[in-house]
């Protein structure tokens, strides 16, 4: 009678032993894959992060497909599948089980997962269920308290039901998947708002110059009418030349300050915000306007423009020089060379071209010179619109 006792004692602290185990395997797994879900939402790159998190799901949960789909950038609606196609075809049309929130914890007990609610939908001509395919599941996505997105799991008809740990994982992912798309609206918001505060700056040191250059000519202006309207004062023939004189150049200063203003007001920037370092790129732009300078004839045009392209931002400097001979192309950005000719050429270390390469090349872009039909050359690089653009392009440059 003891040795049975014995035994069955045994058994059972062998039972729960075996129990804790598998509890202890279930929460360290959940750990984990909640901590590659953290790190993986992260990335800018906002399709690419949640196909990674519903393939990680579709793995871990050993399912046959996995849809997840988000409202992001106000009403700019991102979806992305991993899977059996066939499960994928059928996901609209299938009877669903809906994930409803758990009670949220609280600092006497735990958070509690959800319970699954069966919500069937109606019911659609020639969308029967497929062999071999079991029911949707739906997991809603939160932002705010508010419906921001869905997560679509195609679970196997022959497989076990989810588990409480299965329940708090799901759940958990979408309430990660919720808060990344916070913290996107805010770093959009943050952005915007920095523009803002960028052109109010610009605005008043316009002001502020504007009021500048116009009040001297103004001035003189005033000063010299006022002069030769003074009635009472015998000026002689040559100042009154010096006050009409001064009137018409004044008058030509202020045309073209109000010109400029007028050109200003033209200028559409419907350029999307670029992820740079300011100093970087500002030397990028002054060494390849110093070099545009140094072989442009006094007088010319240097142009400076900027338009997008796919992913990139062109950025083109121009000049009315005599243009690069094609032998000398592939030098350029070589360090302490310089273009030789017959013509004096001006003194210089020959670095401008290469330092701008070596910085434009660390912000994932590319750099290079062509001629321009009408004479003259170009210089044009290009920066990444995203810091993930960015990583490929440099990978690609270092495998190329």
């Amino acid at each position: 009678m003891l040795f049975l006792l014995t035994a069955l004692i045994t058994g059972q602290l062998a039972a729960g032993q075996r129990r804790r185990a598998r509890q202890a395997e279930r929460r360290e797994r959940e750990a984990v894959v909640l901590y590659d879900v953290v790190r993986l939402v992260g990335d800018p790159d906002l399709k690419g992060a949640l196909n990674a998190v519903a393939e990680r799901l579709r793995r871990e949960l050993d399912l046959l497909a996995v849809a997840i789909e988000v409202i992001d950038d106000g009403d700019t609606t991102v979806r992305i599948v991993v899977g059996d196609a066939e499960a994928v075809r059928t996901m609209s049309s299938m009877p669903t089980e809906l994930l409803s929130e758990g009670e949220a914890p609280s600092r006497e007990r735990r958070a509690a997962p959800g319970r699954w609610v069966r919500v069937v939908p109606p019911h659609i001509p020639g969308a029967a269920r497929r062999a071999g395919h079991g029911d949707v599941h739906v997991v809603p996505v939160k932002s705010q308290g508010q419906r921001a997105g869905t997560i679509l799991l195609a679970h196997p008809l022959d497989a076990p039901e989810f588990e409480s740990a299965d329940d708090r994982l799901l759940s958990a992912v979408a309430a990660q998947l919720g808060l990344a798309i916070e913290r996107r609206r805010l770093r959009r918001e943050a952005t915007e708002a920095e523009a803002l505060r960028r052109t109010d700056e610009l605005r008043a040191a316009l002001l502020n110059a504007v009021s500048h250059d116009l009040r001297t000519p103004l001035a003189s202006i005033m000063a010299s009418a006022g002069s030769l309207l003074q009635k009472d004062v015998p000026w002689t023939e040559e100042e009154r030349d010096q006050f009409a004189a001064a009137i018409e150049r004044e008058s030509g200063r202020l045309n073209r300050i109000v010109g400029n203003l007028l050109d200003l007001s033209r200028i559409q920037k419907e350029l999307p915000p670029v992820p740079l370092d300011y100093v970087e790129i500002d030397q990028v732009l002054s060494n390849l306007v110093e070099n545009a300078v140094k072989y442009s004839p006094p007088g010319t045009e240097i142009q400076i423009s900027a338009q997008r392209h796919g992913e990139e931002i062109w950025i083109e400097v121009a000049d009315c020089g005599p243009g690069i001979p094609v032998e000398a192309m592939p030098l350029l950005f070589k360090p302490y060379r310089r273009l030789e000719g017959e013509e004096p050429r001006p003194k210089s270390t020959g670095l401008g071209l290469a330092v701008a390469r070596g910085l434009v090349e660390a912000h994932g872009g590319r750099i290079w010179a062509e001629n321009r039909r009408d004479g003259g050359a170009k210089f044009i690089f290009t920066l990444p619109l995203s810091p993930h653009n960015r990583t490929a392009m440099a990978q690609q440059e270092q495998t190329a």
